[in-house]
């Protein structure tokens, strides 16, 4: 049978009934590659190529602009690509944001360290994350999105969950008209292309929406359970990491479907109630879960990865003057967006890549940098520190409004961080 090209665009299209019973349709947005096609929209002659994006510093960008001869700037578009730095030239410890493509065409990708990265792909070039950037097209896109199908969730700067049950037209295809839609949309609005997936629930639309990337539609449906979703890796399953992927393995369960022919009952001795009872549905495709369009944060932190190792003694001002920080860009955070939290905690990175973290939970919540400062303190003396240090973090949870907190008498008359000594720490 021979399929017509439908026009998405067209009204009369996207507001016909659809045939048969509303089912429900979610879908799952992923912007491609987003930092990397946000910068390529900067720099088009590049395009095409190997590129990656993270370790780098504005200032590197800044000099890229500047004409060699000191005429003055020049235009991004105009840049010899022999100009541009070559991840084989980096030093420095940085971790990629993303890559592009054909760079993850080399096994590069996001979360790897940039040094190991240019033993796979030398001739990468390199580009440093242009944060304002990036959050200028994130609410961009969004907005296209909300334009059409008004209720989304957020789940980070690059991907949105979107209800198309009710929306005109989210019922056509599978979804796949008003995917096409919502893609249009954000091309002609922001210049990036995106993939979606659209199935019965957030579990398989996001499942989906890696099937046909990049600027792809993937439909799932009920019926395609066993043929599309059964034959993938247990660790495509949101939620499953790689702890649980390693222990499953070990059990002998590799795939989705041979994680559904598991007695649930077998799964919960082998993983808890809750755990195992989860693992059952997710291989059976069953998620209730609803798009929320509000929904308050678990928590906010922050964390640096240092240029080069310290050592809590050795380098205990400028450890200092790092945690300090942390502590006061938290607490501006918490200001910020409203919210106040009662669990403060670290993060810790070691030499040899190894992680620790601890929390601490206070009577009444707090938004103040000293009070930050003085519980994650607390925590950190129940860390080892003979270590040198890579990375530290500082998070605060267990979040609430301010109009709704009780807040801690610190917030009202605290002096503000100190500098020093205070921790006997650093």
């Amino acid at each position: 049978m021979a399929v017509t090209e439908t026009d998405p665009t067209d009204p009369a299209l996207a507001n016909a009934p659809a045939c048969g019973s509303k089912q429900r349709r979610i879908a799952h947005l992923d912007m491609d590659a987003f930092y990397a096609s946000v910068e390529l929209l900067r720099y088009p002659q590049l395009k095409g190529l190997p590129v990656v994006i993270g370790g780098g510093r504005r200032k590197v960008d800044d000099a890229l602009l500047q004409h060699p001869d000191g005429s003055g700037p020049r235009e991004p578009c105009f840049i010899p690509v022999s100009e541009f730095p070559l991840l084989k030239d980096y030093v420095g410890r940085g971790v990629i944001t993303t890559a592009t493509y054909p760079a993850r065409r080399f096994g590069v990708g996001s979360a790897m360290g940039m040094m190991k990265a240019a033993k796979l792909c030398p001739q990468a070039i390199v580009l440093p994350v242009d944060f304002e950037e990036v959050r200028k097209y994130s609410r961009m896109f969004k907005n296209a999105i909300t334009e059409i199908a008004p209720v989304t969730q957020d789940r980070g700067v690059d991907e949105v969950y979107i209800d198309f049950t009710d929306v005109p037209g989210g019922q056509r295809e599978g979804g796949r008209v008003l995917a096409r839609l919502i893609q249009k949309s954000i091309f002609e609005k922001t210049g990036l292309t995106c993939s979606i997936g659209v199935a019965p629930n957030r579990l398989l639309a996001k499942m989906a929406s890696e099937f046909n990337k990049p600027n792809g539609i993937s439909i799932v449906y009920e019926e395609d359970l066993q043929s599309t979703i059964w034959p993938l890796h247990v660790r495509k399953i949101n939620g499953i990491g790689p702890k649980a992927g390693e222990k499953l393995a070990r059990l002998g369960i590799e795939t989705i479907g041979q994680l559904a022919a598991q007695d649930e009952r077998w799964l919960i001795s082998h993983f808890g109630k809750s755990t195992g009872a989860w693992m059952h549905r997710a291989a059976w495709g069953r998620d209730d879960s609803p798009v929320v369009t509000e929904s308050e944060p678990v928590s906010i932190s922050r964390e640096t990865t240092f240029e080069r190792d310290l050592h809590a003694v050795h380098d205990r001002a400028e450890l200092g003057r790092i945690f300090t920080a942390l502590c006061e860009q938290v607490a501006q955070d918490l200001q910020r967006k409203g919210y106040a939290g009662r669990t403060i905690g670290i993060k810790l990175r070691y030499a040899d890549f190894r992680g620790a973290t601890r929390d601490q939970t206070i009577a009444q919540a707090t938004q103040d940098a000293a009070m930050l400062r003085r519980v994650a303190g607390q925590c950190l003396k129940r860390v080892p520190l003979q270590q040198r240090l890579r990375l530290l973090g500082v998070r605060v949870a267990s979040l609430v409004p301010v109009a709704e907190a009780a807040l801690h008498p610190a917030a009202a008359h605290s002096p503000g961080p100190a500098q020093g000594d205070t921790l006997g720490l650093f």
